[in-house]
């Protein structure tokens, strides 16, 4: 059952496909180690083993008959829970949508269900993607794989720790100021916040319309360039959805990297805001491994973080107001206090605070996306710090806004967070790939790269 929990996509597909793993038996290991093991840690806030089973005994008979739907067929998955799934409650873990019930699917749901994905359930989530661990909710929050009493990130926290857990080998976030790459850096997986529009967000709880991503979490790579495959896509449901010609994000991903122009943002992580020197470590000798295998590595610049950062602040709590005034207004008691005293600060934004935070974000974006004239890639940090205590109110609060995430929710190119070992205590470490618009497939052959020359991906949480 172990060797099951830690199969990821690409190496399960061809098992499937030859008929060498059964979607029943895979699906079963799977439904088993939860039962057991997520009680303590939270990650499933509705866990669906009977309509797992029967997607998985569907996925089955269709591979019995030679049918093939792709790279995602019998293969199970996850939704954060401001996803839609229909017929089940889309709560985005909060009292004021506790009846919720989704009446179609989201699109991402859409696109894995005609994949012939197996539906585990839906996953924990911070209070509206906003909240932060909160434990005066109608549900618990989610916590880390690695050690049960420290914050597993967030919002998509679910997301990160059933990946990280072993309960699924591939989920569904979304991001909206780092949203599913911080639970992929304090998990220890790989998460991607795709461009802007690649992914529909039709189906999905908004948080703020004109930073939300959604993505996707994994515990490799390839397997996260093959389920961007199957769920990127236009819609025309979501105003924000573009037309792209990127596919294929798996392809050329074992190509190498020699001769990749890398450009390392560090004054974001040493002067901007100083890191852990833990982090630092792991982001800088993760450098030098990219550099043996080719890449081309200097120093660059840009605006300072705080400058990004109060631009993502801004837009995302002016914006996420704007969809909650009303509930605010009529039942603000049925909020959890975190995500009441974040959401009331978008009641204090002027409307020329908005405004002339949308002209610094065509400022900065410009001035970012004109640095890949002279390089391909750019390393940056995705978290400052070690996850803490999720019981440290304090810690949590100060935490959670050291990260260097937003700034790409603010340019809306592709972001993502990719393991680089752990710190002396055992937790994980994490560094960002940065690219332009639509640049995926290159941030994915660096990654792996990096990838396979470590290896992290053979040590898993001990939790059990």
């Amino acid at each position: 059952m172990k060797d099951l929990a830690y199969l990821g996509v690409a190496d399960a597909v061809p098992l499937l496909r030859e008929k060498k793993l059964s979607p029943v038996e895979y699906t079963n290991a799977l439904i088993a180690r939860i039962e057991k093991h997520d009680p303590s840690l939270n990650a499933f806030l509705r866990f669906t083993p009977e309509i797992a089973m029967k997607d998985a005994q569907t996925a089955e008979a269709e591979i019995m008959r030679g049918e093939w739907r792709g790279p995602f067929h019998g293969v199970p998955y996850g939704l954060k829970d401001i996803v839609d799934y229909a017929g089940l409650p889309t709560t985005a873990h909060s009292r004021i949508l506790i009846d919720n019930v989704a009446k179609s699917d989201a699109f991402v749901t859409q696109r894995l269900r005609a994949g012939g994905g197996v539906f585990m359930g839906k996953l924990s989530t911070h209070e509206f993607a906003l909240g932060g661990p909160c434990f005066d909710l109608p549900w618990p929050p989610a916590r880390n794989p690695w050690n049960r009493e420290h914050f597993c990130g967030g919002s998509s926290s679910g997301s990160g720790a059933a990946t990280a857990a072993g309960f699924l080998p591939a989920a569904i976030g979304t991001d909206t100021g780092g949203s599913i790459r911080n639970p992929a850096t304090m998990c220890g997986v790989v998460g991607m916040k795709p461009t802007y529009g690649l992914v529909s967000r039709s189906g999905v709880v908004p948080l703020a319309f004109s930073l939300d991503h959604v993505g996707p979490l994994t515990r490799g790579v390839r397997d996260n360039a093959l389920m961007l495959d199957v769920i990127a896509g236009h819609d025309p449901q979501d105003p924000g959805s573009v037309k792209s010609e990127s596919s294929g994000f798996a392809s050329g991903i074992d190509s190498g990297i020699k001769g990749l122009r890398i450009g390392v943002l560090r004054h974001f992580y040493n002067k901007d805001m100083v890191a852990d020197p833990e982090v630092v470590a792991g982001i800088e000798a993760a450098v030098q491994v990219l550099e043996k295998e080719g890449a081309k590595v200097r120093e660059i610049n840009t605006f300072s973080l705080q400058e990004y950062l109060g631009c993502n602040r801004i837009i995302l709590t002016s914006e996420a107001y704007a969809i909650h005034e009303a509930w605010l207004r009529d039942k603000p008691e049925d909020y959890g206090d975190r995500t009441r005293q974040r959401l009331l600060t978008g009641a204090f934004m002027k409307a020329a605070d908005y405004i002339n935070a949308n002209r610094v974000r065509r400022k900065l974006s410009q001035s970012f996306n004109a640095l890949f004239a002279d390089v391909d890639v750019i390393i940056t940090a995705s978290a400052m710090d070690l996850p803490c205590r999720i019981d440290d109110d304090e810690q949590v609060e100060y935490t959670y806004g050291r990260q260097a995430r937003a700034p790409f929710n603010v340019t809306g190119g592709p972001a993502m967070s990719v393991p680089v070992g752990f710190s002396k205590s055992g937790l994980p470490l994490g560094m960002q790939l940065v690219g332009k618009p639509f640049s995926e497939a290159v941030l994915y052959r660096t990654a792996y790269a990096y990838e396979q020359a470590v290896n992290w991906g053979d040590t898993h949480p001990g939790f059990e």
